[in-house]
């Protein structure tokens, strides 16, 4: 049996909510010295709590000992998965029939990604790792130039064609902000590439999904511009449909 927090009470569980958003928001492998930076909780109370909700289930600690993830408990405490509108589905459905691409919705909250329509035919990419290296992929660089910031620290080489460099990334980013639209050639996979374009709320234009074509990077990397322009029309179809 886990032993009870001494101290003051409410504010252990205050903290220890906190600390199950940050782990939500900061996805897969986030660390206790990263967690107790940014919600400025001492190291010694935040491994406790971790501990504490390792033991419990709500959290379990990644085989390598490197970080932390959300356990099988979470579950308990979210609603049910979140899934596209019929509409939004159609949508969808049209827009694979005129590609071959794999093609996937999905919105975002906070900084996490949902996939609320992914492409069954082409399974994407798993959605923490996605939010985890934002840098890298085309619907976290759309997030990334909505909210004009970077990840703090070093950023990931994925492969030899990711860009780290921030100020030529910063570069990129201001182009994402300009077009709404956001191309990934082999920095996350190396074979695999991304078009992205944001979808907007028709009301107050803030961003609230993101629609991707996915295949292979040399693909991607040409012009593609009635590829992008379908894309571009499906997403207007869409933005009533998610706001």
């Amino acid at each position: 049996m886990t032993s009870p927090i001494s101290g003051r009470q409410p504010q252990a569980v205050r903290s220890a909510l906190l600390i199950l958003e940050e782990v939500a928001a900061a996805g897969v492998g986030v660390t206790a010295k990263e967690i107790s930076a940014a919600l400025r909780i001492p190291p010694a109370t935040t491994y406790r709590l971790l501990n504490l909700l390792v033991a419990e289930e709500y959290l379990v600690r990644l085989p390598d000992l490197g970080g932390f993830a959300l356990g099988r408990r979470i579950a308990n405490l979210a609603p049910a998965p979140l899934s596209a509108p019929t509409a939004a589905r159609d949508v969808m459905r049209r827009l694979r029939e005129r590609v071959r691409w794999g093609a996937h919705l999905v919105a975002y909250d906070r900084h996490r990604f949902l996939f609320v329509d992914p492409d069954p035919d082409h399974p994407p990419t798993d959605a923490d790792e996605l939010a985890r290296h934002p840098h890298a992929n085309g619907l976290g660089r759309l997030l990334l130039a909505e909210h004009d910031e970077l990840p703090d620290g070093p950023l990931a080489r994925l492969t030899p064609r990711t860009v780290v460099d921030r100020d030529e990334l910063e570069v990129a980013l201001v182009e994402v902000a300009r077009t709404g639209l956001a191309r990934q050639c082999g920095e996350f996979h190396a074979a695999r590439g991304c078009l992205a374009v944001a979808i907007r709320a028709p009301g107050d234009g803030r961003l609230v999904a993101g629609l991707a074509l996915t295949g292979p990077a040399d693909r991607v990397a040409a012009p593609n511009t009635e590829l992008i322009e379908l894309l571009r029309e499906h997403a207007a179809e869409l933005a009533p449909l998610l706001a």
